[in-house]
């Protein structure tokens, strides 16, 4: 035989506010007859000997009946409303109750499971301390005692070597560690020219001008004494290799004397063309001193366009940096240098940097040194 279940507190307090509800609702009154009926039925003729007296009956009550069905009515609706009001808090207190029990009952759980730990213990070397590697400044040439003097006295040479070589000191010209060396100086055998960087002073005129030793020159053009030394020695192994006679056509140019060249170039095919074969007064490198025009010689000398093809204009191609020169304008090169191929024009910048320029395959003054293209002005 099965049992029911037992009714939970807040089913039995609603059960418990229903009977109440429905028992003050049994104890209210038949509705009153209304005024109005009553006239009808005092109008209308009994049939019945005891009509009269109801209506009578009726008629004294009518009079009593509204305030004490009012005031019933009031006690009734209040004994329900206490009820339902009780037997709500009875069931919203056994509920509140269930709910701590099960939280109560949560938390002892959890302070088992899992029990509140403290920070864990130093140990008794200490803790470690962050260790951070120092990072070495960038050295520069221009920290070395040496290398400075050596700028000092205009000896680029020795500059150069006591910046570890040629290597070494284009790299550090070129990533801007070596501020105290200027590419703009004209005075140094690694001056760049060209179309945006022109001479400071605009006249500079270079003072240890002097002419070649035994080098044929086709009119009296001097060169900066270090150049001139390289030239000789370049002119004569080359005669001793077998490559032939060379001389040169032109070397230093003066800011006035360029002025008369450009000026004629113009005069023939106009300025963008003499742009792209001659410069401009105080932009050609004619004017450092450091430049200088070859010829093949044999017996007479040939002109400029014909060291291209020339034994003399191979052998340059491949040995004039071991004396310090380069060629300084070569095919496919005019969009960074601005000028049209020279095969014939060298520039002297010393050995120990001509070797660097030959060895990382440069073609150009402006990117051996990191500088901007220079096409036009």
């Amino acid at each position: 035989m099965s049992h029911d279940a037992e009714p939970s507190p807040r089913r039995a307090a609603r059960a418990e506010a229903e009977r109440l509800a429905t028992a003050a609702l049994a104890q209210i009154p038949a509705p009153s007859p209304t005024r109005r009926t009553l006239r009808e039925t005092a109008a209308t003729p009994s049939s019945s000997p005891g009509r009269s007296s109801r209506l009578a009956t009726a008629l004294s009550m009518s009079g009593l009946a509204p305030v004490t069905r009012r005031r019933r009515l009031a006690a009734l609706a209040g004994v329900a409303l206490v009820a339902v009001v009780c037997a709500s808090a009875i069931a919203t207190a056994s509920s509140g109750a269930r709910h701590d029990t099960a939280a109560s009952a949560t938390v002892a759980d959890n302070s088992v499971v899992a029990p509140v730990s403290g920070p864990p213990a130093v140990p008794d070397e200490g803790l470690p301390v962050p260790q951070q590697a120092a990072v070495a400044a960038s050295a520069t040439p221009c920290d070395d005692p040496a290398f400075t003097s050596a700028l000092a006295s205009g000896d680029d040479a020795a500059a150069i070597s006591a910046a570890g070589g040629g290597n070494a000191f284009r790299a550090a010209v070129a990533s801007g560690v070596a501020p105290c060396v200027s590419l703009s100086d004209p005075h140094r055998e690694w001056v760049v020219v060209n179309k945006q960087r022109p001479y400071d002073p605009v006249d500079y005129r270079p003072d240890d001008l002097v002419m070649p030793d035994g080098v044929r020159a086709l009119e009296q053009s001097a060169v900066r004494a270090p150049a001139a030394t390289a030239l000789s020695a370049m002119v004569r192994a080359a005669s001793d290799a077998g490559a032939g006679e060379i001389g040169y056509l032109s070397a230093f140019r003066s800011y006035t004397t360029q002025q008369s060249t450009y000026a004629g170039r113009v005069a023939v095919g106009g300025v963008e063309a003499a742009d792209r074969e001659s410069a401009r007064a105080g932009y050609s490198e004619h004017q450092s001193g450091l430049a200088v025009d070859i010829v093949p010689c044999d017996g007479s000398c040939a002109t400029l366009d014909d060291v291209a093809a020339s034994s003399q204009g191979a052998w340059v191609r491949d040995h004039a940096w071991e004396y310090g020169f380069i060629t300084r304008y070569v095919e496919g090169r005019e969009s960074v240098s601005g000028y049209e191929p020279e095969a014939w024009h060298l520039r002297y910048i010393g050995p120990e940097l001509a070797r660097a320029y030959h060895e990382g395959a440069y073609t150009t003054l402006e990117e051996f040194f990191g500088l901007p293209a220079a096409p036009t002005y």
